[in-house]
């Protein structure tokens, strides 16, 4: 597979055009410098995967209803409040830790989906999204996406946000800063060229992530999102065990990791069609941040 060399200058394109993107978005920037006390440690940065929350985002059409959730295990606190609107900065600040939930949403959950878009799956969990006019984020692999970027085009079509993945799923925590770049900056553009804007968001493979990625994440324009639950969908458990590991840890806030690439993925697709009704049947609704 060829690969996509940026140029310094159009490098430097993609990070103004994704700046100005990402000043545009709702309540996404935050001063997260400080560390959290008793956390364990992401490799190679001393901060947790998972310590920051997204203080609200755009969502779908169904309203919040029924009582409060009742939390659960999976749900972190947020680590800062939000920085008011009038101090922003366009650029992202480089964070010590990605944002893992989001927070003062109510009765709000965010889903995505890693490692596409493939071909056998992904157009089954977009159908059953568009069934339930409900959006997520996909976080796809720059060598997926450059030969489906039709599916790309659906996503974003659809009302989806579509982020960095990386190129090819490696663990960045072992790249130098080079290759992370390029891991990266080839992915963002091969975004870029097909929707016509770089990617806000990024998402480092297994989670892994360290001082350099956050830098280079920021010096591209995106933010750093993980999770609080992972369905597990990637051990190929059986659609009994995700569906019921979803619905014991929905609580408001909760961003839902699961998988529409990377192995057989037709239990993520069936246990979508399962728990996205049972949910919203319990008065969640689904969000993902917009510009």
């Amino acid at each position: 597979m060829k690969k996509d060399q940026m140029s310094p200058g159009r490098r430097s394109v993609l990070r103004i055009a994704a700046c100005l993107g990402a000043a545009a978005t709702a309540g996404l920037l935050f001063n997260d410098r400080e560390a959290t006390p008793g956390r364990a440690a992401v490799p190679g940065d001393g901060a947790a995967p998972g310590e920051g929350a997204v203080p609200g985002a755009a969502g779908g059409p169904r309203a919040a209803a029924g009582p409060p959730a009742k939390a659960s295990a999976y749900r972190l606190q947020p680590m800062t409040a939000a920085t008011p609107e009038r101090f922003r900065r366009a650029l992202p600040p480089v964070r010590r830790r990605p944002f893992d939930r989001l927070s003062g949403v109510g009765r709000t959950m965010v889903l995505t989906f890693d490692d596409g878009p493939d071909r056998r799956y992904t157009p089954g969990i977009l159908s059953t999204l568009r069934r339930y006019k409900v959006p997520a984020i996909f976080f796809v692999c720059g060598e997926m996406a450059t030969d489906n970027r039709d599916l790309l085009r659906q996503m974003a079509d659809q009302g989806h946000v579509v982020g960095n993945h990386s190129w090819s799923h490696p663990l960045v925590t072992k790249l130098p800063p080079s290759g992370i770049r390029d891991e990266l900056g080839r992915t963002s553009e091969v975004i870029e060229r097909t929707l016509g804007a770089p990617p806000l968001w990024y998402r480092a493979p297994y989670g892994a992530w360290n001082k350099h990625s956050f830098e280079i994440g920021a010096e591209l324009g995106m933010e750093p999102l993980a999770w609080t639950l992972d369905t597990l969908d990637w051990t190929e458990p059986g659609v009994e065990p995700i569906v019921g590991r979803v619905m014991e840890g929905a609580a408001p806030g909760v961003v839902v990791l699961s998988h529409d690439a990377g192995g057989d993925r037709s239990q993520s697709v069936a246990a979508l069609r399962r728990y996205l009704p049972q949910l919203l049947d319990a008065g969640y609704r689904f969000t993902v941040p917009r510009r």
